[in-house]
């Protein structure tokens, strides 16, 4: 499993700055990467947008999209990606919404449903996740998710030969 000291390196060894939206992670994405000495050479930061209003305003979310998708969606996810790699001024972008329970909210997604976005070079893609285990492995699961999806695009040597 890739852990977030080789996502770092794999986007330092290509110059990359690497940033953050987060919602049902609270932060938990930008903390793991950040228990790694010398993160800052790479992280730039992270939004932190648990309510839907501030992943308009911070993250640049259309409030269409969560109407007619939801928070926990695909869209909100990839809108998430890419207003936080403009916001924050990065080269790689990933972020996370869902529902880590112990309820269903509003949008009736079920406990363990999460999206997650990642923006890079114009692109931008979605993982959905269907996750299971308490709120807090739920939390983890996406962050350990989150650090494999971003590290995905830039393989390490031995993986490229």
């Amino acid at each position: 499993m890739i852990d977030a000291r080789e996502l770092l390196q794999r986007l330092a060894d290509r110059n990359l700055k690497l940033g953050s939206v987060e919602s049902l992670t609270a932060g938990l994405f930008g903390s793991t990467v950040c228990e790694v000495p010398g993160a800052s050479m790479v992280y730039v930061g992270g939004l932190i947008t648990y309510d839907p209003k501030l992943k308009v305003s911070l993250a640049n979310v259309s409030e269409e999209s969560i109407e007619k998708e939801g928070v926990v969606s695909a869209k909100v996810a990839v809108e998430m990606a890419e207003g936080g790699r403009k916001a924050l001024g990065c080269d790689v972008c990933v972020s996370c919404t869902g529902n880590a329970g112990p309820d269903v909210q509003k949008g009736g997604q079920p406990v363990g449903t999460v999206f997650l976005g990642l923006a890079y070079q114009g692109n931008v893609w979605t993982v959905p996740l269907h996750l299971s285990g308490t709120r807090n492995e739920i939390r983890k699961a996406t962050v350990e998710a989150m650090i494999a999806l971003a590290a995905s695009l830039f393989p390490s040597p031995a993986e490229e030969k």
